[in-house]
């Protein structure tokens, strides 16, 4: 059976025909250079080259397309839309899709809190993929190398955390861009990002769609919420309701009249400013204490009112109850059978 060439042996080819073709032209001089048996290859070896009407199918073009969705998150946020989220901390591709296919958002894959890495997020970014639903990777840390290795997977958004300064904003935003912009390493010719190489726009477009946010979760962050969302690049401040509780000395009790003060306080910053006029989008957590509904009436313009853990906890809880309740019912009508069977036998 004949296989077809491979790009290595291709090249090796090509320079022993251009060794071969160097020396009959040396030996005899009216050797015409361009015979056809030993063609020119005056570029390196690409697809281009190789196949000159080489074309990619629609397959592969719509495969490229499909990791993106039909407007992006800055677009929609741009269109004052008001878009609902949810937070995936299991890493199973599974729920992902799901989730993707229930008509969230956007989800965010949540490497901060959840077990998964790098490899078990692009799992997460696949399957949310199958129904175009944004996927926003919040990273551990905020880093250079973790930034890097998140962008390359090709998210649409990416999610700082602990971000309480305008320097440490500045930084975040660095992370996310190419020089002399910024402080990116690239492989754009390889990655997930720009479709393996094959989204030749990638590099024209790239900071247009991506969606950068900062997580502000500290007392000293509110302090600087304001400057911090004017930063060039900061397209959303991201509260963080829990660390902020925490920060205030009030871990347990997340719905402490002082920390829904700093809230407010904080809120108030962002929303100062229009994200049209040098300002950032305002994103946030829903509580028990604080609704999805309290959220957007309040001005956010993304939220998220769901955790899959939270919500398989919840439902599986629920569940065990419900049947554990069963079995005590169900040894009470027992007993009231016995005592009626033998209240009809002393009869």
């Amino acid at each position: 059976m004949s296989t077809m060439p491979t790009l290595s042996s291709l090249s090796s080819s090509s320079s022993s025909l251009l060794t071969l073709r160097r020396s009959l032209t040396s030996t005899f001089p009216n050797y015409p250079s361009s015979h056809p048996l030993f063609p020119k290859f005056p570029k390196p070896l690409t697809l281009k080259t190789l196949i000159p009407n080489f074309k990619f199918s629609s397959a592969v073009t719509n495969a490229a397309a499909a990791t993106k969705t039909p407007k992006s998150l800055k677009t929609r946020l741009k269109n004052n839309e008001t878009l609902y989220g949810i937070f995936l901390l299991s890493f199973s591709p599974t729920i992902a899709e799901i989730a993707g296919l229930s008509g969230y958002d956007f989800a965010v894959v949540d490497m901060e809190h959840g077990p998964g890495g790098i490899s078990d997020a692009l799992n997460c970014l696949r399957a949310l993929a199958v129904s175009g639903t944004p996927a926003i990777l919040r990273v551990p840390e905020s880093s250079e190398p973790w930034a890097k290795k998140a962008l390359d997977l090709g998210p649409d958004g990416i999610m700082f955390p602990m971000i309480d300064s305008p320097k440490s904003a500045r930084k975040a935003v660095s992370y996310c861009r190419f020089p002399p912009n910024g402080i990116r390493g690239s492989a754009h010719t390889v990655v997930r990002a720009s479709g393996y190489g094959i989204d030749e726009g990638y590099l024209s477009n790239y900071a247009d769609e991506l969606l950068i946010m900062c997580q502000v979760e500290s007392v000293d962050g509110v302090k600087k919420i304001e400057e911090i969302a004017e930063v060039e690049g900061v397209d959303c401040i991201q509260m963080g309701p829990l660390d902020l509780s925490a920060s205030l000395g009030y871990l347990w009790d997340p719905g402490n009249k002082k920390v829904r003060e700093m809230m407010n306080v904080a809120e108030k910053g962002v929303l100062k400013k229009k994200p049209n006029n040098g300002g950032a989008y305002l994103s946030g957590f829903a509580m028990p204490h604080d609704s999805p509904e309290n959220l957007k009436s309040r001005g956010y313009h993304m939220v998220s009112g769901a955790v899959d853990v939270a919500m398989f906890r919840n439902v599986a809880v629920e569940d065990v109850k419900k049947f554990k309740k069963c079995l005590v019912e169900g040894a009470d009508d027992q007993k009231d059978d016995k005592d009626g069977d033998e209240k009809y036998w002393s009869e």
